[in-house]
């Protein structure tokens, strides 16, 4: 069995799950994909489950009632991944946003103890965005400066959701009590695995905007960093992280 699992939440992902899965499961690297799907009305999960057939023991698939937000899906993989005694745990999205032949160099940062997490990250000096308007960049860019000013995080890119976990930094978190779905979720696991004492490693990635399918994005989700960012802050100053 690998010990290494790839969870890729989707929804109406069905434009691209299939070139992804495929861009995965093809590396020399035998890794694991769990597909968490809430209930994609484009057929995302009858592809997914096409493709079983041909990996039968490496492709997996969580079907969820409806749309529960992205940390959620993250969750649920994560405690799906530990009871199956996965030692590294990735977070993945299924738009090639995130390319899936740079899974091999994060999990060698683990594997080897270089780091107990290691982040796909945009902003180090290497990392890149593609096909992302000036404006869109900048707020992103400025995202970032700003969580790492209120919450004093060397990370920077604490937005990022291209990810791998050790397990014991999933073991040591409280799952249940993570407060956040969107990019506050994003930000919130990296504040309390660095709180943990856990070593946290950015290496840079190409990140290009979908091609295919929609984007998820929404006020909701911006809002809920901006001020989730403030009540990590408060939180951790009241002693309650």
């Amino acid at each position: 069995m690998s010990k290494a699992l790839v969870i890729i939440p989707t929804y109406n992902e069905s434009d691209n799950i299939v070139k992804v899965l495929h861009s995965t499961l093809e590396q020399e690297e035998p890794f694991h994909v769990l597909v968490v799907d809430d209930n994609s009305p484009d057929g995302t999960a009858q592809k997914v489950e096409e493709m079983q057939a041909h990996f039968p023991d490496r492709l997996f698939l969580m079907k969820r009632p409806g749309k529960s937000g992205l940390g959620t899906a993250y969750i649920a993989g994560f405690k799906w991944g530990l009871e199956r005694d996965y030692q590294y745990i990735f977070e993945m999205d299924a738009d090639f946003s995130h390319n899936p032949l740079d899974l091999p160099d994060m999990l060698k940062v683990v594997r080897s103890g270089e780091a107990d997490v290691c982040i796909g990250s945009r902003y180090v000096k290497g990392g890149k965005v593609k096909n992302w308007p000036f404006l869109r960049l900048f707020l992103s860019y400025g995202a970032s400066v700003y969580t790492r000013m209120i919450l004093w995080m060397p990370v920077k890119d604490p937005t990022a959701g291209f990810i791998c976990y050790h397990r014991k930094v999933l073991e040591s978190l409280d799952l249940n009590n993570v407060k956040f779905i969107g990019y506050a979720f994003q930000i919130e696991m990296k504040y309390k695995a660095m709180k943990k004492g856990f070593r946290l490693r950015e290496i840079p990635i190409t990140f290009s905007d979908r091609i295919e399918g929609s984007s998820k994005m929404s006020k909701a989700i911006v809002r809920e960093a901006i001020f989730g960012v403030i009540k990590l802050r408060w939180l951790k100053l009241r002693g309650k992280l």
